[in-house]
């Protein structure tokens, strides 16, 4: 039998598995993480202008009270799922997985949050329903990947829809033969093109709200009798075929199937230290190094050339009009570390981005394809090398294998509040941010979340007015 096989109606007839079962004590440790790590970054894009244009939109085309929008208060489940989608990856904050280059918290947990919420679902179940769906989207993620990315889709929501499905079927515990027909009809709502780096557009913003949105209509579709092919994924004109190409060249069956059951892989998911592309992180890292060992003054430097794998090369823009611009541009962040020592959320503002300094050593910098990173990346690594030459020719290199944050160099519990409370306090306090980390940390209940709705709503409208509050 080839690998490919039946490949949907065993994903499915594993989800549907887990209708019932526990999590393993590290995995529900880890999901707990990654659902603190992901409302912080919620926290902080609510307060921007994409988030207030989504909800205004879910708002009206979505009305209803069955779930929270955090920072605009109660939606349909579906606009729910759509708003936090959006805010989750709004400042390019959320974690990731690496083998499959996609953020699996800012699609699966909205789809989740708001489907618990709307049924009224005990988080015991939440965290299981969160890790299949999360697990399902890495995998088939990093199955395809990087051909997905190479054929020009943005992998988040591209897997992330169909794992959304499978974390909503859990919760609606449908049985195998219709958690196959729900992936069939969320392979059908797969999407997200990578167009929006040539223009910076923030549609980027809302490729995992919508693919939220999608996987729990895809899932109540087929409760309610829709059916979809049940060869979704490796039907011949199915999922890889489509967005990867031929199996065993352009995507793997084996990378889906192997393990699955026995070995979680979302025990490899990375938090992000910085908030801007992950592929720059690497290069950051490398800076940050350089200037902790050497003292480098930013007006005696020549040029910095940084070596990365191709992918990442892509992102070499120059142009800082916008926030996403920066946030995706190797140039900017790397001049950034190097002259603040630090790259936060704040130095992707418009007073920061005109920082002459900065732009200036930016314009130094040259990004080129190095062919050890290139082999290495996505499988044993997401290398960067970094050299900066100084005017009077000395040379300062640094090579990065595994960017800070990931499995391999990670970010510890106590680092990851320290981010959560640099994302969330300037928008609600010390006080509720506590109390985030504290709800997070136990999750007794989905309660928090209205919680946090109320004190980030008051703060939201100040910056609708054009008065942001300090608190």
């Amino acid at each position: 039998m080839a690998t490919q096989e039946r490949l949907t109606r065993d994903v499915a007839e594993w989800a549907a598995g887990q209708r019932h079962a526990t999590l393993p004590a590290e995995l529900d440790r880890h999901v707990r993480r990654m659902i603190l790590d992901h409302l912080a970054g919620v926290v902080a894009s609510s307060v921007g202008p994409v988030s207030a244009a989504v909800a205004e939109h879910a708002g009206r085309m979505y009305p209803g009270e069955a779930a929270t929008a955090i920072g605009h208060g109660r939606m349909s489940a579906l606009g729910a799922a759509l708003v936090n989608g959006t805010n989750g990856h709004g400042i390019e904050a959320d974690e990731g997985y690496t083998p499959g280059s996609m953020h699996p918290t800012s699609v699966v947990l909205p789809a989740v949050f708001a489907v618990a919420q709307e049924r009224g679902i005990g988080v015991e179940r939440v965290t299981v329903a969160a890790a299949v769906g999360m697990e399902l989207a890495c995998r088939i993620a990093a199955a395809g990947h990087p051909a997905t990315r190479d054929n020009h889709f943005h992998n988040t929501p591209l897997a992330g829809v169909l794992g959304a499905a499978a974390a909503v079927s859990v919760l609606l515990e449908l049985d195998a033969e219709t958690t196959a027909h729900a992936l069939g009809v969320a392979a059908s709502h797969a999407g997200g093109l990578f167009e929006f780096l040539s223009g910076s557009a923030e549609v980027k913003r809302l490729h995992p709200g919508k693919a939220a949105r999608d996987g729990i209509a895809a899932a109540d579709l087929a409760r309610a009798g829709l059916t979809g092919p049940v060869t979704a994924l490796e039907g011949k004109d199915g999922y890889f075929a489509a967005y990867a190409g031929t199996e065993g060249r352009d995507w793997h069956a084996a990378t889906v199937r192997e393990g699955l059951g026995e070995r979680w892989v979302l025990l490899g998911t990375y938090v992000k230290p910085y908030p801007c592309c992950r592929h720059l992180h690497g290069a950051i890292d490398a800076v940050l190094a350089l200037g902790t060992a050497h003292t480098i003054d930013p007006e005696q430097v020549e040029e910095i050339r940084v070596g990365t794998f191709d992918i990442a090369t892509r992102h070499a823009g120059k142009t800082l009009d916008t926030v996403l611009q920066a946030q995706l541009s190797l140039p900017y962040t790397v001049a950034t570390a190097l002259v603040r020592k630090a790259v936060t959320l704040t130095d992707f503002g418009e007073e920061a981005r005109a920082d002459a300094r900065v732009r200036a050593l930016a314009d130094k910098v040259v990004v080129e394809r190095d062919e050890a990173a290139d082999a290495a990346y996505p499988k044993t690594g997401r290398p960067a090398d970094v050299t900066v030459v100084l005017r009077d020719g000395t040379r300062l290199n640094h090579r990065v294998q595994h960017p800070y944050g990931e499995p391999a160099n990670p970010l510890s519990d106590a680092a990851l509040e320290d981010k959560v409370r640099g994302l969330a306090v300037p928008v609600i306090g010390a006080e509720r941010t506590d109390a985030l980390i504290a709800a997070a940390w136990s999750l007794r209940s989905l309660d928090f979340l209205d919680e946090l709705d109320q004190a980030v709503r008051p703060v939201r409208a100040a910056h609708e007015r054009g008065n942001p509050v300090c608190v």
